[in-house]
């Protein structure tokens, strides 16, 4: 079986060759909310979040990335299940608390936090912060010291190259994220002179999209290894020990999923030995995980608005491209155009009989969605959709550009849909018109 129709089979249904989506059909969500929009299906949320809760051991923690995907819908719907949320901006912090989340289930982490993010999150309550660099640990005492109170830090910590591995590579070389594992030392007694700090725990975070099990665990001993020199040094058993995200999901077509069994299985015997040693005695252990529980849930769907022939290259135009889905388009860390998965929802099942480049309507050639993409001959109203779109997606696309309205988001649950975000106006870009502020939230 081809990697699409796993993909479709896995997660979704096709009955009479339309992609159904949480049980509705794709063109009764796109007839009611119109095109381009994203659909997310509850259902694939649950199923992601219930295999990564069995997979880990009691004494992991689940805090979703909320830069993933920051909706409210989504945001409520983890936090229903037990899980913790990690910002990267004051912003996020707002967005978690509207969603209903606890500031003492709330980490913030980032390089480049500034006074008014810092103050905001203190005075309102967060669980702890993931300080950088010394200054900002500073920042944070002085922060803390002139509002009373003591602030929950960990220290994020850049490894080195022993712990490297994922697509995007984070650790083990020159990088903005944390201290240099070199100047841990140093760096911590500096931190535990100042005052007004309560000192945590660590962050590790060496990589991202990681779908071998093998890399994930090199990366989690090496997390426990500095944990357990960290406290030594602090003399008590840490309260934290954050080991990032990382976890991937297969977006091209000599990807593969994440081996959780495998996962489990060595994660198991990890912590059989880490149990014992006290410098861990009631340690609770992070992960971060954010496309692995939302980006396949996702689907971006447009519609074809015209067709060409270019020099012998056909071309199917739609009315979103890579101001909707940045990502898609290979222009969101791709050094070489790879296609996320493709096809027309309306036809999937009949045969792919020619090959053609799936565009946007934006007048620039970084504007592909899919270059030399095998699908079934098309017509002018068919649906196209990008499989793997509920992570880094619209939250990571210019959706500015050009001017075009932002796509709606639709929340598909158990046969019953409903809207999560409005598309947004083409007022909302005109100087002689207030800007809607309800477009900017995910609130209708």
């Amino acid at each position: 079986m081809d990697p699409l129709s796993h993909l479709v089979q896995r997660l979704f249904a096709s009955p009479n060759g339309e992609l159904a989506i949480g049980g509705v059909a794709v063109s009764e969500l796109a007839g009611r909310y119109g095109t381009p929009l994203f659909v997310y299906d509850r259902g694939v949320i649950e199923k992601k979040w219930e295999l990564l809760r069995e997979t880990l051991p009691s004494e992991f923690a689940i805090f979703y990335s909320v830069k993933a995907n920051p909706n409210r819908t989504i945001l409520r719907c983890l936090l229903e299940k037990g899980c913790g949320l990690e910002i990267a901006s004051g912003g996020e912090f707002v967005q978690a608390l509207d969603a209903g989340c606890s500031p003492e289930r709330i980490l913030f982490a980032g390089p480049g936090k500034t006074e008014s993010e810092l103050d905001l999150v203190l005075a309102g309550g967060i669980a702890e912060i993931h300080v950088e660099s010394v200054r900002e640990a500073c920042r944070v005492a002085s922060i803390a010291q002139s509002r009373g109170l003591r602030a929950g830090v960990a220290l994020r910590v850049n490894p080195d190259g022993e712990a490297e591995g994922g697509a995007m590579r984070m650790g083990g070389r020159p990088s903005p994220f944390g201290v240099d594992e070199e100047q841990l030392d140093e760096t911590l007694d500096r931190i535990f002179d100042l005052g007004s700090l309560d000192f945590r725990g660590i962050h590790l975070f060496a990589g991202t999209q990681i779908l071998d099990p093998e890399t994930l665990l090199n990366q989690y001993r090496k997390g426990l290894d500095i944990a357990r020199r960290v406290a030594v040094r602090l003399g008590k058993p840490l309260r934290r020990v954050d080991f990032g995200g990382g976890l991937g999901i297969p977006y091209f077509p000599h990807e593969h999923e994440l081996g959780m069994c495998k996962l489990q299985e060595s994660l198991n015997t990890l912590l059989s030995s880490v149990r014992v040693q006290e410098a861990f005695a009631g340690t609770e252990f992070v992960v971060e995980p954010g496309r692995y529980l939302v980006g396949e849930a996702g689907v971006y769907v447009a519609r074809i608005n015209d067709i060409k022939i270019s020099r012998g290259k056909k071309f199917l135009i739609l009315d979103g491209g890579m101001n909707h889905h940045l990502a898609a388009s290979g222009n969101l860390g791709q050094t070489i155009k790879r296609n996320y998965p493709i096809a027309v929802l309306n036809k999937l099942d009949q045969p792919a009989t020619e090959v053609v480049d799936v565009v946007g309507p934006l007048c620039t050639p970084l504007d592909c969605l899919g270059r030399g993409v095998n699908l079934p001959r098309s017509g002018v109203g068919d649906l196209v959709g990008v499989f793997q779109s509920g992570a880094y997606a619209r939250s990571a696309s210019p959706l500015g550009f050009l001017s075009h309205p932002a796509p709606p988001e639709v929340w598909v649950e158990r046969g019953q849909h409903r809207l999560i975000r409005r598309r947004g106006e083409l007022t909302d870009y005109s100087r002689d018109q207030p800007i809607d502020k309800r477009s900017c939230d995910t609130s209708l």
